[in-house]
């Protein structure tokens, strides 16, 4: 997901460009981290569903645990900023994001499914304090007419660790993990399973003691670091007034709505694209989210170039949504066998051929990749000082990412996985509708409002 901004402190005078540079560099590393940590969920995924014997539905509590935090979360988490600043901010959320990692050390050792899962909810817990750290932090460290363009390398960085992430992950974590499949599995006795789940799950242990240890480190150097420290906004008086009055506002609920839709999207497309390939006994199905990732990219790119030079944030999301439609049909019609599109598309890279339905899953991330920046303004036009507030309910909205991949699973497991795909469409459609009328009405009570 592209990172939120909440609150846009007034910039400082006197700035230097070693200042800003410097700052940049602290951060973007913080952004790399997070889009790691995110995008590792969709190789942990089939992952875990071996490890643990899960059914599809039951391996897609990894993504509720993960993306429920961020809901949860979100205000106490912008409390907590309130009172010690965005740099401790980033420290403490550096923090709780390695005991998280840690946690992972008797989760793998136990191989029990709630310990994983608390573990990730920690870890995600650490991640919501730190975004909402370093998202305002990023705005303000230069002048205010650049902030975009930080904004958008800071992307760069987070959708880029979502590109390496898999890799790294495969090499470590799936090798020769045909001995773990499903039909070998199930040739063995119940001890026999156990043991060989067991030696399976072990494999988490080192490179997770060795993430915890990385961002132990790096809190340390960001807490000794001379990054100036930003003062967070407050949402200023009447604040009790401001977070219910932001429902008369018809644009902001509904593209919250679309939000939802489009988390929820966004992480099926990376995080299952995986369980789907295990499905298809596709060999190289733990790094198949750096497919995804990389269209991710390329569309964030594009949309960095286009938009509004050439494409309006709207036409955007109504080109995104049209698009999205379009590979869904291709996800739930299309060859699970042939690799003709793959051929075509990836064959000039050396990329390992995929199955159509699997890379059309996969262009699913260039659809989804211009969603985000296209509806935040959208939803948040006209809200004057409900601005902040607004913000604070399009956060929550981060709640589709945990519960439509569970909607998914539990698609998957009663239909196919293939066919548990159709229920994108009706999420694409929703965003289409918000692109061409929801964003327009200004009343709850009224038709959309002219231009």
């Amino acid at each position: 997901m592209q990172q939120l901004i909440i609150n846009q402190p007034e910039q400082r005078g006197g700035d230097s460009v070693r200042e800003v540079v410097v700052g940049m560099l602290f951060v973007g590393l913080l952004f790399f981290i997070l889009g790691f940590v995110t995008w590792l969920n969709g190789s942990l995924v089939p992952f875990l569903k071996i490890v643990c014997g899960l059914s599809n539905f039951q391996a897609l509590w990894v993504t509720f645990a993960f993306y429920i935090a961020y809901t949860l979360m979100a205000l106490p988490s912008a409390a907590v900023l309130s009172r010690i600043g965005y740099k401790n901010g980033m420290t403490l959320g550096l923090a709780v994001m390695g005991a998280g990692a840690l946690l992972f050390i008797p989760a793998a050792r136990s191989t029990h499914y709630e310990l994983f899962l608390a573990a990730l909810f920690t870890l995600a817990s650490g991640m919501t304090l730190m975004q909402t750290a370093i998202n305002p932090y990023i705005v303000c460290l230069g002048p205010r007419e650049s902030a975009a363009m930080r904004i958008s390398i800071m992307g760069v960085f987070n959708k880029g660790a979502g590109v390496v992430v898999p890799l790294v992950f495969s090499s470590l974590m799936l090798s020769d993990i045909d001995r773990f499949s499903h039909t070998a599995l199930a040739t063995l006795e119940p001890a026999a399973r156990d043991a060989m789940r067991a030696t399976l799950s072990e494999r988490l242990v080192f490179p997770y003691a060795c993430m915890a240890a990385v961002l132990f480190v790096i809190m340390v150097f960001i807490h000794f670091s001379r990054l100036r420290d930003i003062p967070p906004e407050t949402d200023g008086a009447n604040t009790g007034v401001e977070r219910t009055g932001v429902l008369q506002f018809p644009q902001l609920v509904l593209g919250a709505l679309a939000l939802f839709a489009y988390v929820g999207v966004e992480v099926i497309a990376g995080d299952t694209i995986g369980l789907y390939g295990h499905e298809l006994n596709i060999a190289n199905f733990g790094v198949l989210t750096s497919y995804t990732m990389v269209f991710m990219v390329i569309g964030y790119l594009i949309g960095v170039v286009a938009i509004p030079r050439y494409l309006s944030q709207q036409k955007a999301l109504v080109l995104s949504a049209l698009l999205g439609m379009a590979l869904t049909a291709g996800v739930a019609l299309g060859s699970g066998v042939d690799g003709g599109l793959s051929q075509v598309l990836l064959g000039w890279t050396g990329a390992p051929p995929v199955p159509d339905t699997v890379l059309c899953l996969a262009l699913l991330g260039l659809a989804n990749a211009m969603v985000w920046p296209a509806i935040w303004p959208l939803a948040l036009q006209g809200l004057g000082r409900y601005t902040a507030s607004g913000a604070a309910l399009l956060v929550m909205a981060i709640s589709g990412g945990a519960v439509l991949p569970l909607l998914y699973g539990r698609l998957s497991d009663l239909a196919s996985p293939q066919a548990g795909y159709w229920m994108l469409l009706p999420c694409y459609a929703l965003i289409l509708w918000y692109a061409v009328t929801g964003h327009k009405i200004r009343h709850w009570r009224s038709s959309p409002a002219l231009p």
